[in-house]
């Protein structure tokens, strides 16, 4: 089944390549969506894919890369809508 995580990230995880790690294991799992710097430290990202290999991606959240302290992630699972091509990094806080 087919699933969507929107994720919320917070603890030290910008500036340890958090946003590149997570894009890389999503390519890994077939997960597409995105990821973001948030202006308050946070990063986020939204998932689309089979739900175990989402729920993979969410546990790697969870632990981060290292160098990464992560404090707790907040994960909103919503409806899956396909609209995404591929895994991508967003720069800047507003697109």
């Amino acid at each position: 089944m087919k699933v969507r995580a929107h994720v919320l990230i917070n603890g030290r995880v910008q500036g340890v390549f958090f946003r590149s790690e997570t894009r890389r294991e999503a390519i890994k799992y077939g997960v597409k969506g995105w990821t973001c710097n948030l202006p308050d430290g946070k990063v986020e990202a939204v998932f689309e894919g089979e739900e175990e290999n989402v729920t993979k991606l969410v546990d790697f959240c969870q632990r981060g890369p290292p160098g990464s302290l992560v404090t707790t992630v907040d994960v909103l699972w919503e409806n899956y809508t396909g609209e995404f091509s591929d895994f991508k990094i967003r720069y800047g806080y507003r697109f």
